[in-house]
């Protein structure tokens, strides 16, 4: 058995951060669905403006959410990281075998 009793903030961070936002890439993709069938459900309506915006939050849904979630994954990894750190010097790391084959 090996014991993990620190781990890299960053190289944590960054994980997280990818991890993250692949999530919102899927979550962005299902709010622009959602908000680009709205704007079709409201196409033959007499205000346009409120087609173009509907079209345009989904357009931007897929652009900002995985930025937003990737930066909050990154943060979260490095606060997350480095409490592991703390808590893992003091009471011990997790246990992790390691087979090779």
């Amino acid at each position: 058995m090996a014991v993990v009793k620190r781990v890299g903030i960053f190289s944590v961070g960054k994980v997280m951060g990818a991890v993250y936002a692949l999530f919102g890439l899927i979550i962005g993709g299902v709010l622009s669905m959602i908000s680009l069938l709205g704007a079709g459900a409201r196409g033959s309506s007499t205000d346009m403006f409120e087609s173009i915006v509907a079209g345009l939050f989904g357009a931007g849904a897929i652009l900002i959410v995985p930025i937003f979630y990737g930066a909050i994954g990154f943060i979260g990894g490095i606060i997350s990281a480095a409490i592991y750190n703390l808590i893992g010097s003091t009471i011990g790391g997790i246990e992790v075998e390691i087979v090779s084959d």
